[in-house]
C-alpha cells in the first residue's frame, strides 16, 4: 500500500435501521485527493440481501438516523461553509431539505417518538465573534476574559464564547414547496434567500454546555449531559439531566456529586433509560475508567442506577462505543485484545458475545430480529453486515487490492515475566528487513486488528513493524490500564523493547541491526523517552509528543488533568517521567513531527524538544504542518497525509535504508 491509496480506504460509521428491519442506512467516508478533504455520502442497503446504494451525494454526509415512522431519513451535512447542518430526506430517496440554520453547527441529534420534531444541539456563538458581525474578522474582535481551568478543546478552538445548547424543530414536509422568505442584504436591501421552513426553539441558555441528545419514550424530555466550563475546581463529572420538551424546565437525573461521567444513553421502548457511565473517585480520576452499563430504576427525578456490567471483566469504554435498545436488553461493544465484540446484556446482567473474531466492531442498530452492526477488518476499515447472514458491503475491496499484508499476532514474556501482546507485519520475502518500532497513542488506548495504513505504507516500503499493548493500553482490563500511573516510562518502555526482543529473536526475517522507532502523542512520548534510555535505534520520529509535564499543565486542552493523573503535581515526580528533563541523553537523529493547531499536545512541546536537540549537536528535523491539529494521521487534510507519508519514508531512507 503506498501513502496514495489512502483515497481507497472508506470507513463506515454508526448505522440505523427501519423501525420494522426492512433497510438500513449508514455513512461513508474517505479521503479524497483532488478535493483535499474527507468526503461522504448517506447509504441504503434493504435487507436482507439487497445491494447497497448511496441515497445521497453530497461531499460530507454523516450521521443518519432512520424516523421512527420509517419514512424519512435524517442526517448530517457540510456544505461550502464547513457548517454541519441536519437535512432530510424520503427514506426511498429524493432531494434532502435543509431543516437548520444553526450559525455554529449542529453536533447531535434525535427524532421524537411521533417523528414530528427533530431535537438537536449546536454551539451558540457570542455576539461580535465567530462572524455574528458582517465584515468583522477574528482578529478585529474583543479579546476574551478567561476565568475557568478550561479555555479550549483540540479540532474546536475556544469554549466559552460558543455554548453548546439544546434545541428543538418541526420536522419538514419533504414534498412541499420550498419556503423563501425576505432576507437583508449587505445594502440593507430586502432580498430572497432560501430558508427552512420552520425555526428552531431554544431549551436551554446560558455558559454550560449540553451534549448529546435523547428523547424519553413518552416524548416529554431530552436527556443530556452538562458540560460546565469549571472556575476553580476540575471536574470532569458530567450530571445527567432531562429538558422538558415544552420548555417548562430541567430537571437533575443524575448530579455531579456523587457523580457519574456519562458517556451514552439509551432509552428502550418501554421507558428504561440504559447509560454507559464510569464513577471517578475524583474530579479528574480518568485512566482505565470504570465504565459500566447501568439502568436507571425509579423516578426520573431521583432514579437509582443498577450496574449490569462489570467493568473490570468488561471493557464499554471504546471510543465511539453506544447503546442500542433490543427488546428488554441492550447492545454495547466490548473492547478486548485488540478486537471489538458485540455484546447482548439482559437487565439481569447476564451477557452474551453476539460478534467476536477479527473484528473491530464500530457501530450497531437493532430493530425486530434483525442487528446490524459496522466494523473493520485486517482488510477493510469499514464493512457493514447483518447479524446471521455476514457481510452486505465491499468497501474493503480496493484497499485489498493494494497487496495488505495481515499481521502475525505475538505474545512475548517481558522481563519480569508479565505478557505483552501485539503483532508484527513483515514484507514478503525471506528478509532479513529492517524493523520499525511503532507506539501507539493513549496511553490508554490501543493498536487493533483494522486495517491500519501506517503499518501497510511502511511494509510497502521493504520494513518490518512490530508494535503491541505494552501496560497502560486499554483492552486488558483496568489494572493494566492503571499500571502506568505515576510510572509513566518504567513497565511501559521495557514492555515495549521486550516485546522487540522477543519478535525479533523469534522471527529471522527481522533484522535486529537495523531498528528504527517511532510513535504519535503518547507514542511520542514513549520514543523520546526510550531514544534516551537505549540507542540501539538508527533513527527515530517523535509525533505530536507529550514531552513536558511542566508546560502540558497551562497549554494543553487536557492540561487541567491529564499530566496531574499520570505523571503527578510534585516537581521532582514530574522531572522524574518527563523527556524534556532527559533530551540531554538523546543521541539517535530524531525527526520532529507536529501540528500547528494541535490543542491536546501543543506545538510547544514539539519546539521546545527540538531547539534543545538542536542546541546539544543531535541530528534532528522538524516538520510542522499547518492548520491541522492533534487528529493530522486521522483526519487531517489528504494532501497533507501524503506529504506526512512522503516526509516519514524519506527519513527512514536515509537513516534506517531498506535495500
Amino acid at each position: 500500500m503506498r501513502a496514495a491509496d489512502i483515497a481507497s480506504l472508506v470507513s463506515v460509521g454508526r448505522p440505523s435501521l427501519a423501525p420494522d428491519g426492512s433497510f438500513t442506512v449508514f455513512a461513508t467516508s474517505r479521503p479524497d485527493l483532488d478535493a483535499d478533504r474527507n468526503v461522504g455520502q448517506i447509504w441504503r442497503i434493504d435487507l436482507p440481501d439487497g445491494a447497497p446504494r448511496r441515497l445521497t451525494r453530497g461531499v460530507s454526509d454523516s450521521s443518519p438516523q432512520v424516523s421512527p415512522d420509517g419514512q424519512h431519513v435524517a442526517f448530517v451535512r457540510a456544505g461550502a461553509d464547513g457548517i454541519p447542518q441536519i437535512f432530510v430526506i424520503p427514506a426511498s430517496g429524493g432531494e434532502p431539505v435543509q431543516t437548520t440554520e444553526a450559525r455554529g453547527g449542529v453536533s447531535s441529534f434525535a427524532w421524537s417518538p411521533d417523528a414530528g420534531r427533530i431535537a438537536f444541539t449546536a454551539r451558540v456563538p457570542e455576539q461580535g465573534r465567530y462572524g455574528t458581525v458582517e465584515g468583522r474578522s477574528a482578529e478585529a474582535e474583543s479579546p476574551r476574559r478567561i476565568t475557568g481551568v478550561r479555555w479550549h478543546a483540540n479540532g474546536l478552538g475556544y469554549l466559552a464564547d460558543r455554548p453548546s445548547h439544546l434545541f428543538i424543530i418541526d420536522a419538514p414536509d419533504t414534498g412541499a414547496e420550498p419556503f423563501y422568505a425576505p432576507a437583508p442584504t449587505a445594502a440593507g436591501e430586502a432580498g430572497k434567500e432560501r430558508r427552512v421552513g420552520a425555526q428552531a426553539t431554544a431549551l436551554t441558555s446560558g455558559a454550560a454546555s449540553h451534549h448529546g441528545v435523547v428523547f424519553t419514550a413518552d416524548g416529554a424530555h431530552l436527556l443530556t449531559v452538562v458540560d460546565e466550563i469549571e472556575d476553580d475546581r476540575r471536574d470532569l463529572r458530567t450530571p445527567l439531566v432531562a429538558v422538558a420538551v415544552d420548555g417548562s424546565g430541567a430537571i437533575e437525573v443524575l448530579s455531579r456529586d456523587p457523580g457519574y461521567s456519562v458517556d451514552d444513553v439509551g432509552v428502550a421502548d418501554d421507558g428504561t433509560i440504559a447509560i454507559l457511565a464510569s464513577r471517578p473517585e475524583s474530579g479528574i480520576d480518568f485512566i482505565a475508567p470504570d465504565v459500566a452499563l447501568y439502568v436507571l430504576e425509579g423516578p426520573l427525578s431521583a432514579p437509582s442506577p443498577r450496574a449490569l456490567t462489570d467493568p473490570d471483566a468488561v471493557d464499554l469504554g471504546e471510543v465511539g462505543s453506544h447503546i442500542t435498545p433490543f427488546g428488554e436488553d441492550f447492545l454495547v461493544q466490548n473492547r478486548t485484545r485488540g478486537r471489538v465484540e458485540l455484546l447482548r446484556v439482559t437487565r439481569a446482567g447476564d451477557v452474551s458475545v453476539l460478534v467476536d473474531g477479527d473484528v473491530e466492531v464500530v457501530g450497531h442498530a437493532a430493530a425486530g430480529e434483525r442487528i446490524v452492526f459496522s466494523h473493520a477488518t485486517p482488510f477493510s476499515l469499514g464493512e457493514v453486515s447483518l447479524l446471521g447472514s455476514g457481510p452486505l458491503t465491499t468497501f474493503g475491496a480496493a484497499a485489498a487490492a493494494r497487496a495488505i499484508v495481515r499481521p502475525e499476532e505475538r505474545e512475548i514474556v517481558a522481563r519480569d515475566g508479565y505478557p505483552v501482546h501485539g503483532w508484527v507485519a513483515v514484507p514478503a520475502g525471506e528478509g532479513p528487513f529492517p524493523v520499525i518500532l511503532q507506539i501507539h497513542g493513549g496511553p490508554y488506548a490501543s493498536y487493533g486488528i483494522h486495517l491500519f495504513d501506517e503499518t501497510q505504507v511502511l511494509v510497502d516500503a521493504g520494513y518490518a513493524v512490530v508494535y503491541c499493548n505494552p501496560r497502560g493500553s486499554a483492552g486488558y482490563g483496568r489494572a493494566h490500564g492503571r499500571s502506568i500511573r505515576g510510572a509513566m516510562g518504567t513497565v511501559d518502555m521495557t514492555d515495549v523493547l521486550d516485546f522487540l526482543d522477543g519478535v525479533v529473536a523469534g522471527d529471522a526475517r527481522l533484522d535486529g541491526a537495523r531498528v528504527g522507532i517511532q510513535g504519535g502523542s503518547y507514542g511520542g512520548y514513549l520514543t523520546a523517552w526510550t531514544i534516551a534510555h537505549d540507542h540501539r535505534f538508527a533513527g527515530a520520529i517523535v509525533e505530536r509528543g507529550f514531552l513536558d509535564p511542566v508546560s502540558f499543565q497551562g497549554t494543553s486542552d487536557i492540561g487541567s488533568f491529564f499530566g496531574d493523573e499520570y505523571v503527578g503535581t510534585d516537581a521532582e515526580d514530574m522531572a522524574r517521567q518527563s523527556p524534556m528533563a532527559v533530551v540531554h541523553d538523546v543521541r539517535t537523529p530524531t525527526l520532529v513531527l507536529h501540528s500547528e493547531l494541535d490543542f491536546r499536545c501543543p506545538l510547544e512541546q514539539a519546539t521546545r524538544y527540538y531547539a534543545a536537540l538542536k542546541r546539544q549537536g543531535t541530528d534532528a528535523e522538524m516538520l510542522i504542518f499547518p492548520g491541522e491539529n492533534h487528529e493530522l494521521t486521522r483526519s487531517g487534510r489528504p494532501r497533507h497525509r501524503v506529504e506526512r507519508f512522503d516526509a516519514v519514508l524519506d527519513w527512514w531512507s536515509r537513516h534506517l535504508p531498506a535495500d
